[in-house]
């Protein structure tokens, strides 16, 4: 296949308005009405794990943590550097993971969503190693968010100007190290040289680029956090909204 067009939309993520008030954000919703399903039985884990403890990426793109053959499939798109997806981690990932995705009846699979220029270079360090470790350090990031915005502020607009002119992947290093992310991952277990070459992986942009692309066409997703549950796009955006949906559906 063709990737030159992919590629293009990458670059043109990388390099698009970085406006810190995030309008592309998505705005909370309320959830969808429901009838409630029977509850059903809890799946054990296997042997000497927990269901948390299983993480692999899907033919998607996404990273999917529980039982791959969970009844309840949810998935998000989010966007590492969106608000309200900071909101929900906050409030629901400790539970989400916890108790629905330990009882092995829902999986949750995290589809990244390049909402601008800030994502990419937060998404290839956030899955610069091994995939098991992506869930936890999206939750990480969203959690050290703050810290980012207060480090661009601080950088000015004519540092981020001279950022916005570079080209990738240079603008990817310049932006990682001006908003602070760079030290945010190597505090967490990856080397500084590591990341400085996944900040270079202008086919995994590409890739990302492409993923966001097919979730904008396919799902018609324009906004983070969107939801689906089951491979049905839902209204709500909250974790208060999402977790009486997973609850109705029998996870409870």
């Amino acid at each position: 296949m063709n990737r030159s067009p992919f590629r293009r939309l990458a670059l043109a993520l990388a390099i698009a308005p970085l406006a810190l008030g995030l309008a592309a954000c998505g705005k909370k919703e309320g959830g969808d009405a429901t009838s409630k399903a029977d509850a059903i039985t809890k799946v054990a884990p296997p042997a000497g794990k927990t269901w948390a403890d299983v993480v692999s990426k899907t033919p998607e793109g996404g990273y999917l943590m529980g039982n791959p053959q969970a009844p309840i499939k949810l998935v998000e798109f989010g966007a590492l550097s969106c608000s309200h997806c900071a909101e929900f981690s906050e409030k629901g990932s400790a539970e989400l993971r916890d108790s629905f995705v330990a009882s092995g009846r829902v999986s949750y699979e995290l589809r990244l969503f390049m909402l601008n220029g800030l994502d990419m270079p937060a998404a290839l360090l956030v899955t610069c190693g091994a995939p098991e470790a992506v869930p936890g350090l999206a939750e990480q990031f969203w959690a050290w968010q703050p810290n980012m915005f207060e480090n661009l502020q601080k950088a000015g607009d004519a540092q981020m100007q001279a950022i916005q002119a570079q080209k990738p992947p240079a603008s990817f290093a310049a932006l990682a190290k001006v908003s602070g992310m760079d030290q945010f991952i190597t505090s967490r277990g990856i080397a500084a040289p590591q990341a400085a070459t996944c900040l270079t992986d202008t086919k995994k942009a590409a890739e990302l680029a492409q993923q966001t692309q097919d979730a904008s066409s396919k799902y018609e997703i324009s906004g983070t956090p969107t939801f689906m549950i089951n491979g049905d796009k839902v209204t709500g955006n909250t974790w208060p909204d999402i977790r009486a949906l997973l609850e109705s559906r029998g996870a409870r």
